[in-house]
């Protein structure tokens, strides 16, 4: 089995839910998210909300969770891992147009 460390990355999410750099699990593969943090781009307060995907089943991870000015939130990192299976796909989704830049951070096996 190959490990591959990649990032995926989406700039500019507004209020359209957004699949971090267009990404789903490919087949024969697992995925597991090590780290996952957005960062507000504008000159205001913003709140973001993140879902995990399975199919067209949103199970959500963080709700109205706010960032200030300047400021960024990590949702996944560290201790707090996320697997995703085949087909998955993590999703973000901002209180304002173009607010937030993501970078997320995978482990793929395959």
């Amino acid at each position: 089995m190959a490990n591959t460390f990649k990032v995926k990355t989406s700039r500019a999410v507004g209020a359209s839910v957004t699949k971090i750099g267009s990404y789903d699990v490919p087949s024969s593969t697992q995925t597991t998210v090590i780290g996952l943090s957005l960062a507000n781009i504008t000159a205001s307060a913003i709140t973001v909300e993140v879902d995990h995907f399975s199919g067209t089943t949103a199970t959500r991870i963080v709700k109205d969770a706010p960032i200030p000015v300047g400021g960024s939130l990590l949702i996944g990192g560290g201790d707090q891992k996320i697997v995703l299976e085949v087909g998955h796909s993590i999703r973000v989704t901002s209180s304002a147009a173009s607010s937030v830049d993501a970078v997320m951070s995978i482990l793929e096996i395959a």
